[in-house]
C-alpha cells in the first residue's frame, strides 16, 4: 500500500473513448444517440456515447436491444487501427507525467506520481490531452489503484475525483456491488442470492466466511472495500491473452458451418499469435447460444502452441471431449 496514503496513484480513463474518436472524424454525431459496434443485429455495442446511454444503451449489449431501447440510435462500424493511433496519442502525453506507468488497455492506464501535486497534475494531463488530441478523460486520484480506478467513473465525463484514506469506507456504503473492481457478474448473483447488493450489505460479511464462498477472490473483496490494495503500478505488464470471435448473422447449429468458421478463427489466432511472437498453453472455446447464454470450455497443455493446425487440433479436442456441451 502507498506509504501513508499519499495520493500518489493516479487512474486516467478515456471518456466513451471509441464513440469519442468518431465524433471526432464526423462531429454531427455529437448530438445523436450513436454506439460503435457490428453492423448486424446480434452483434455487440463495443462502446455508446453519452447521448445513447441516457436510454440505457452500454457496452456488451447487443444490436437489437440497443436498437429497442432507443430506435433513432446510429450505429458506426469498429476502426481498429484509428482507435489506435489515437490512443498512443493520449498515452504518450500521460506517460510524461508518470514516474511509473501501466496502460491496461487502449483506453485506460495508472500512473504514478510520487510526491507532486495530484490535482495540478491531473489537471495538466486533461488539459494537454483535450489540447492535442481533442478528447476528454476522466481521471481517479488515491492512494491504492482499487481506490483510484473506482474514482475515476464517479463523476464521468470529464471529471476528476480524489478518494482519501478518511473517505473509507464511508463513501463506499452506497454502490451497488458490480461497482467493485473484481466482482464479476456470477460473483455478482451469487451475492445477490442471499442479500448482499450494496458495498453496505457486503461489509457485513466476515473474511472467514467471504474465503469459504469465493476463496482468494473473496479476500481480495475483503480487503479492498476497506481501502485495502497493494498491488503495484507495473510498467511492464503484458497482455495475458489474445483471441478471435465472430457473430453470425443467422442462428445455427450445422456442425459443418461452425466447424469451418472454427477453421477460420483458427488461422486469424495463429497470424495473432505470430504477430506478437508469442505461443499459448491454454486454450479457450467460447459459445454463446440463441438465448445469449455463454458457455466456455478450456484445455491447458504442457507445451505452448501457435500453428493453425495444432490450434485446430485442440479446438476439435475440446468439442469432442463435450460434444453434448456444444451441441
Amino acid at each position: 500500500m502507498a506509504n501513508n496514503y499519499k495520493l500518489n496513484i493516479l487512474h486516467i480513463d478515456m471518456d466513451a473513448f471509441y464513440a469519442s474518436c468518431e465524433e471526432l472524424i464526423n462531429p454531427s454525431l455529437k448530438n445523436i444517440p450513436m454506439a460503435v459496434g457490428g453492423i448486424s443485429n446480434k452483434s455487440i455495442i463495443t462502446t455508446a456515447n453519452y447521448n445513447a446511454r441516457k436510454f440505457g444503451v452500454h457496452s456488451a449489449m447487443p444490436v437489437f436491444i440497443a436498437k429497442k431501447k432507443c430506435p433513432n440510435i446510429t450505429i458506426v462500424p469498429i476502426r481498429r487501427v484509428y482507435y489506435k493511433k489515437k490512443s498512443n496519442e493520449v498515452f504518450n502525453i500521460v506517460r510524461k507525467y508518470a514516474y511509473r506507468f501501466e496502460q491496461v488497455s487502449i483506453d485506460e492506464a495508472y500512473i504514478d506520481i510520487l510526491d507532486k501535486n495530484p490535482i495540478i497534475i491531473a489537471k495538466k494531463i486533461k488539459d494537454e490531452i483535450k489540447e492535442k488530441t481533442q478528447l476528454t478523460c476522466s481521471i481517479g486520484i488515491s492512494y491504492n489503484k482499487f481506490l483510484a480506478k473506482l474514482a475515476s467513473d464517479w463523476n464521468k465525463p470529464n471529471g476528476i475525483k480524489v478518494i482519501r484514506r478518511e473517505d473509507v469506507p464511508d463513501i463506499l456504503r452506497d454502490l451497488n456491488i458490480s461497482k467493485i473492481h473484481g466482482i464479476g457478474n456470477r460473483t455478482q448473483n451469487k451475492l445477490n442470492s442471499i442479500g448482499i447488493y450494496k458495498v453496505d450489505d457486503l461489509l457485513r460479511l466476515n473474511l472467514d466466511f467471504l474465503i469459504e464462498n469465493f476463496g482468494k477472490q473473496g479476500k481480495y473483496i475483503y480487503e479492498v472495500i476497506r481501502g485495502k490494495d497493494d498491488r503495484q503500478i507495473n510498467p511492464k505488464r503484458s497482455r495475458k491473452s489474445i483471441g478471435e470471435e465472430t457473430t453470425f448473422e443467422k442462428n445455427t447449429n450445422n456442425k459443418n458451418e461452425l466447424h469451418s468458421y472454427l477453421e477460420n478463427l483458427c488461422e486469424d489466432l495463429s497470424n495473432n499469435l505470430k504477430r506478437h511472437n508469442v505461443k499459448g498453453k491454454t486454450i479457450n472455446l467460447k459459445i454463446k447460444t440463441e438465448s445469449f447464454v455463454t458457455h466456455t470450455k478450456s484445455i491447458t497443455l504442457q507445451e505452448p502452441i501457435y500453428e493453425k493446425k495444432d490450434l485446430v487440433v485442440l479446438q476439435n479436442r475440446i468439442i469432442y471431449s463435450a460434444t453434448s456441451f456444444f451441441y
